[in-house]
């Protein structure tokens, strides 16, 4: 599936979307990469067996389109009003509601408007300056299961640095502000949530939670 990205642009002084089209990527380890990240999103998903998702952070909206077009019932939101306008756009290319599409901050999420029986929320924490806030509003909208993920650091950096990217920021990704090694991210979530599986997509780490009460 191909959709239109942000390609690094900004939003307030914020990066909103993906800088780099890695779901279009010729290059083969991007590939294998990705493909690692999608089977373990699969999987995580189909344990869920959610009636219905909301993807937190979606972006230009790759995830939502793809788990619509599995038959799932998804929606997405996303902080940043023009990443949403893509996320729109390439809906309609594909013959899909825009309206799936909606934007709002993660900081600001409601239970009446976007509680859901699972809560997707993949490469987001890594972006906000208060992810621990960002955990306290998610408490207030899963249902019963919860899928994240982050960079796993110092790996991600260093894959950078390998292929010549980010070079003057060493190797960081523009608007990664937070870094967590794969303990420092369980540490982290297991304060808000109960993890139910562990998953190490290389370079991520991916976690299936549910609410402790």
């Amino acid at each position: 599936m191909t959709i239109d990205i942000s390609g690094g642009k900004t939003q307030g002084g914020v990066v909103v979307g993906n800088a780099y089209d890695k779901y279009a990527s010729a290059n083969p380890l991007v590939k294998w990469i990705m493909n690692g990240f999608e089977t373990a999103l699969d999987d995580l998903v189909a344990k869920a067996c959610p009636k219905d998702i909301h993807e937190i952070g979606c972006g230009e909206g790759f995830w939502v389109l793809r788990l619509l077009s599995q038959g799932k019932q998804i929606r997405g939101s996303d902080f940043s009003s023009s990443v949403i306008e893509i996320a729109r756009s390439n809906a309609s290319k594909q013959g899909i509601d825009p309206g799936v599409f909606h934007t709002k901050s993660i900081y600001n999420v409601d239970s009446e408007d976007d509680a859901a029986d699972l809560v997707v929320c993949c490469e987001v924490l890594e972006h906000l300056e208060n992810p621990e806030l960002g955990l306290v509003s998610l408490q207030k909208i899963v249902g019963c299961r919860l899928i994240l993920s982050v960079p796993r650091e110092p790996v991600w950096r260093i894959l950078n640095v390998a292929r010549g990217k980010y070079l003057s920021q060493l190797g960081n990704t523009p608007g990664h502000i937070q870094h967590w090694s794969s303990s420092e991210f369980i540490r982290l979530v297991s304060q808000y949530f109960r993890l139910l599986e562990i998953k190490n997509p290389f370079p991520w780490t991916m976690l299936l939670c549910e609410p402790y009460n």
